[in-house]
């Protein structure tokens, strides 16, 4: 299912998505280059988030042969500096270079290993953007996994969700995102998925500001935005997508899209 938006909606939001990506990943050398189904992984990306129709796709990478690869499916790409600590610093420095008027007003932050990502979802992160609700959006799933919910590597966000709201993707304000087993007692938990959808002015503040205490303790970056008093939507959807980190993961990748071209 797609979120809707108004013609409106998004002339308030003018949606830009970018893509950070860059070569250096120890468990998948040469990672956003890696082939799946005759396209690089980055290509792959980048077709989910055209698919998503909210505004123009941007990669923002740091090596040349990322570049090469995104323009030969039609696509732009922006070189950066290849020692940003972050995706977001990426992205910022991309969007300062193609867009210095500053015409996009909020900016979508998808991670570049996220090849099989329902477009949906992409679209969903601007939610709680809308009417200035929230600086940041995000994305939760409900944990239904037993084992997850004790793993470190499954963050968690905290986010008090109305159960009377029948809306298919409701919205909560995240209060606080821990690899800990939170909130307490009896009731759902929901993993954090990790992608945002920025105000300009948020995104611009967010690097300017040096990584936070709770940041460093959790290794959570979206501690800072809170840390600093930004205002983080979480939407919840139905399904945590993919991420490659692994050859097992691209494999699993592989299967999910020659199943969808099977349809």
């Amino acid at each position: 299912m797609m979120t809707q938006f108004s013609a409106a909606d998004l002339a308030s939001l003018a949606p830009i998505v970018m893509i950070p990506a860059r070569m250096a990943s120890t468990r998948l050398p040469n990672k956003p280059l890696a082939d799946i189904l005759g396209q690089p992984m980055i290509v792959r990306v980048w077709e989910r988030a055209m698919a998503a129709n909210v505004g123009p796709v941007v990669v923002a990478c740091a090596e040349p042969e990322i570049k090469a690869a995104v323009e030969a499916a039609g696509g732009i790409a922006v070189l950066t500096d290849p020692d940003h600590p972050s995706g977001s610093d990426r992205i910022f420095e991309a969007l300062s270079k193609i867009d210095p008027a500053g015409g996009h007003r909020a900016i979508i932050n998808v991670q570049g290993d996220l090849p099989t990502i329902d477009p949906a979802l992409i679209r969903a992160a601007l939610k709680p953007l809308l009417g200035g609700a929230a600086d940041i959006g995000t994305l939760v799933a409900e944990i239904v996994r037993e084992e997850e919910k004790t793993n470190p590597n499954v963050v968690k966000a905290v986010a008090g969700f109305d159960p009377a709201d029948s809306d298919p993707w409701p919205t909560a304000r995240a209060l606080y995102f821990s690899r800990a087993t939170v909130p307490a007692n009896a009731g759902p938990l929901y993993h954090h998925i990790g992608l945002y959808a920025y105000s300009r002015e948020a995104l611009a503040s967010f690097v300017g500001w040096p990584p936070g205490i709770l940041e460093r303790r959790e290794k959570l970056e979206q501690l800072r935005a809170l840390e600093h008093g930004l205002r983080i939507g979480a939407v919840r959807v139905d399904t945590v997508p993919l991420g490659v980190d692994t050859s097992e993961d691209l494999e699993r990748a592989r299967e999910i899209l020659a199943a969808e071209l099977q349809k």
